[in-house]
């Protein structure tokens, strides 16, 4: 077996098993994953989404990726809970670092980021993103649904994201609506779980709002989500507003009443064999958070979903 370096593995280590790097040292990729852009014989990418030029409230978010990141660090290298095992033992995972737009000419980043995320789909790799705001899901989506149709969309989120929009501009308000309207999406198989706002209208995509918690619990929570996605294609998209902002105070659109991050995970937690083809964590800004508050609640999820993806492989 050959010798793994003990430090800066996200440039010099193997695709597989977990890293050994101090985690308060080192270069700092995701979960220490490889940097690379070569997807030979690689199962899953994490990227990168530096975009905020479509909030409604305080911006930030560009600066996400790189918090969830550093966060990531204190995973390093052990068996992961509530998994039990390094999802990295088996799986080949690389940082793709991020998404390149020009930030002068925001109307083209959605097209800049769907060609991007689509070269890396078209590798068979999986693709999970780090965001950025939630109009980063509506080109994510694009390139997904071209190569599997209209998804299920599966959204945890304070914001149903479904207020109108012109085609000439761009909200991550909208993207929900923008996603229906164009067909990536299929509301009949898509649900919404946290929203404590009011929206327009729902697009027929059933609504778990955060005060319906407390009656259904995790296991209601999740028997509504595996109903109501089937076993069809399905997208995983989460808003870190979804989380209360006790738990997830830094965020540009903060709204009270949300879940606890152990209600939250307990949820993705018991989506284990539901058909996700690729997804996303978003709207973490660093600038409002407190001690990595809600960067670590945001890679612990992008975690939970890698460890999801770990245990359809090994079965």
């Amino acid at each position: 077996m050959a010798k793994r370096p003990k430090i800066d593995n996200a440039f010099l280590g193997p695709l597989k098993g977990g890293a050994l790097d101090p985690t308060y040292a080192g270069a700092l990729s995701f979960m220490r994953r490889r940097y690379s852009r070569d997807l030979a014989g690689v199962d899953a990418v994490v990227w990168g989404i530096p975009f905020d030029s479509s909030v409604s409230n305080r911006p930030g978010a560009r600066f996400g990726p790189s918090a969830i990141r550093r966060a990531a660090a204190i995973f390093d290298g052990d068996p992961q809970y509530p998994f039990g095992f390094d999802p990295f033992a088996d799986l080949a995972v690389v940082d793709y670092g991020d998404c390149s737009y020009d930030y002068s000419r925001p109307m083209a980043f959605a097209a800049a980021a769907e060609e991007q995320a689509s070269a890396i789909l078209s590798s068979g790799a999986h693709l999970f993103t780090l965001g950025g705001d939630h109009f980063c899901t509506y080109p994510l989506l694009k390139a997904h649904a071209a190569r599997h149709g209209p998804l299920g969309l599966v959204q945890f989120d304070a914001h149903q994201d479904t207020w109108p929009d012109k085609p000439d501009s761009i909200s991550h308000g909208s993207f929900v609506l923008r996603a229906v309207r164009e067909g990536l999406i299929d509301p009949k198989r898509s649900i919404q779980v946290g929203i404590r706002t009011v929206a327009p209208e729902d697009c027929g995509i059933e609504i778990i709002r955060a005060d319906a918690f407390d009656g259904l619990g995790a296991k209601g929570v999740i028997a509504a989500i595996r109903k109501r996605v089937g076993r069809k294609p399905a997208y995983f998209t989460f808003d870190i507003d979804c989380l209360d902002p006790a738990f997830a105070p830094g965020t540009g659109t903060p709204v009270a009443g949300g879940l606890s991050s152990r209600e939250a995970l307990a949820v993705i937690r018991g989506l284990g064999g539901v058909d996700f083809v690729g997804g996303d964590v978003v709207e973490v800004a660093p600038a409002y958070d407190h001690a990595d508050i809600t960067a670590i609640a945001a890679s612990t999820v992008a975690l939970y979903y890698l460890g999801l993806f770990a245990e359809r492989r090994r079965r």
